[in-house]
């Protein structure tokens, strides 16, 4: 199972589609590693850089619908190989939501309410995110402030989680 803790990126928009995430003139790269250093390149968000926001973070918090567009699985990819392996959002597009846990990452879905709570909390502070998957929660840290929110994620995407992916669970079981 990946590791779910760490720093913590806020993107405060919603609609974020997979070509910010990974534009599609990168898609016939043949590795993961070589979407790398073209993660969110083309996310256009005030006070935001992707050449130095995204090192450290393993977590984004975001807003609705968030992977919309495209069903491609690049999206996830060059999420995972920059280290982030959560995200969580007050929506998802549906494919990119299964094709995180395809991928043996969280995809969260948390109210709306909840979400404009941690970004009025800890967005533009150093935050850092600690998560008891098996208990179902989500602690944010930053400066001396914490809060702890609890989740769900379906018996299937559990199992896949719990194997690292689709792959790894479809080997286990087939």
């Amino acid at each position: 199972m990946k590791d779910f803790n760490g720093e913590v990126l806020f993107l405060d928009r919603s609609d974020i589609n997979t070509d910010e995430i990974i534009p599609a003139r990168y898609l016939t790269e043949i590795s993961k590693e070589a979407l790398a250093p073209h993660l969110l390149e083309d996310l256009s968000l005030e006070e935001f850089d992707a050449a130095t926001d995204i090192a450290g973070k393993r977590a984004v918090v975001s807003r609705a619908n968030f992977g919309c567009g495209s069903s491609r699985e690049h999206a996830p990819w060059a999420l995972e190989v920059n280290g982030i392996t959560v995200v969580i959002a007050a929506g998802f597009a549906r494919i990119f939501r299964q094709n995180m846990f395809n991928c043996g990452m969280l995809a969260i879905e948390l109210p709306e309410a909840e979400i404009d709570r941690l970004f009025s909390r800890f967005a533009g502070k150093p935050t850092h995110l600690e998560t008891d998957f098996d208990a179902g929660r989500l602690t944010f840290h930053s400066e001396g402030d914490s809060e702890t929110i609890p989740f769900t994620v379906s018996d299937f995407d559990r199992a896949l989680v719990q194997a690292g992916g689709w792959v790894e669970y479809a080997d286990a079981r087939y």
